[in-house]
């Protein structure tokens, strides 16, 4: 794991790229080589949305392996503000004795936080806090809704050097809806997949997987990534759909895939790590065509390092589950 000397080195070296990790949440890591400039850049323009000032506390709590936390250093040095690092952890404010200005946390690390009362009131007295890596169970966002203090989710990714765009989760501008930050444009394809254009970020136009609608004031909102929808007997299934849904439901610790079918093309699979008394109940309040037709137990849930849901590795062990079934 990179250390904050290992990446401030890095930093201020002569070189005017550095390393990063993506997350790999559908897929092996890859090593990107991004240009210290560009994520000034993007420093700045987050610092200015979030009326972050020299001498703010921001708080240090993620592996510097990856983009996210890389960019708290950097807004920690664009704008002068005093780097309070804890290890990166389930828990990072189970120990922090002083208060803190601006942090950024993974949604794990915000569920683990809101567990133990001592650290969930710690969490509140941070004035700006930024979630991302991956999406927020509603059950959570609830929790944070009466926050006194102003809680960001977050969309972006390892190409975008973080995130492009907030999403407010509490206080009366609480929205459904992503506002892009200056100077970033956004439009759909043909296929509703959002593009992203931030000449300040990235010299050309970013199209990603992510299938979305935008409002007429130009803010987004995600529906769920191109390659997680599931063709089942012609029918268009979005994974983050249901998995929101069942969310919703009470269901935990879980993920959607899918299999090939003979009849259907495409089968849902609910992948969970216990066998649960109410699952198949939930699942019956789903439409139809959402239902599960398959449910697999695991003892662990893939996640990636960051705490999304590995989807490779998701599908390898539904895969392995019907075949080692097809077998028997």
């Amino acid at each position: 794991m990179r250390s904050l000397a290992d990446f401030l080195k890095d930093w201020h070296n002569d070189s005017d790229t550095i390393a990063v990790h993506s997350s790999g949440s559908t897929g092996a890591p890859k090593i990107m080589h991004v240009e210290k400039k560009r994520m000034l850049a993007s420093a700045k323009i987050t610092c200015d949305f979030l009326h972050l000032h020299k001498g703010d506390t921001a708080l240090l709590c993620m592996s510097l392996d990856h983009i996210g936390a890389q960019m708290v250093v950097v807004r920690s040095i664009e704008r002068g503000m005093h780097l309070v690092e804890v290890p990166p952890c389930g828990h990072p404010l189970a120990h922090l004795d002083r208060s803190i200005d601006f942090a950024a946390m993974v949604p794990l690390q915000i569920y683990n936080t809101l567990q133990v009362p001592q650290e969930k009131e710690r969490l509140k007295q941070i004035k700006q806090l930024i979630i991302g890596g991956g999406a927020m169970a509603p059950e959570i966002e609830e929790e944070l809704r009466s926050f006194p203090n102003a809680v960001w989710s977050t969309y972006g990714m390892t190409e975008t050097l973080s995130h492009i765009a907030l999403r407010r989760v509490n206080g009366d501008e609480t929205s459904e809806w992503y506002t892009p930050l200056n100077d970033v444009r956004m439009r759909l394809d043909e296929n509703n997949c959002l593009c992203i254009l931030a000449r300040n970020i990235c010299d050309n136009e970013l199209i990603t997987n992510d299938i979305a609608t935008i409002n007429d004031q130009g803010q987004f909102k995600i529906i769920g990534r191109r390659d997680n929808t599931i063709n089942s007997g012609g029918l268009k299934i979005q994974i983050e759909e249901i998995e929101q849904k069942l969310h919703e439901l009470g269901e935990k610790n879980f993920a959607i895939g899918s299999y090939p079918d003979k009849k259907f093309g495409q089968i849902v699979v609910l992948l969970t790590d216990e066998k649960k008394r109410d699952t198949k109940e939930r699942i019956s309040q789903l439409p139809p065509y959402w239902q599960p037709k398959r449910i697999i137990y695991t003892t662990q849930i893939p996640l990636t390092e960051n705490g999304k849901i590995a989807r490779q590795k998701v599908q390898e062990e539904i895969k392995n589950a019907m075949e080692h079934e097809a077998n028997r």
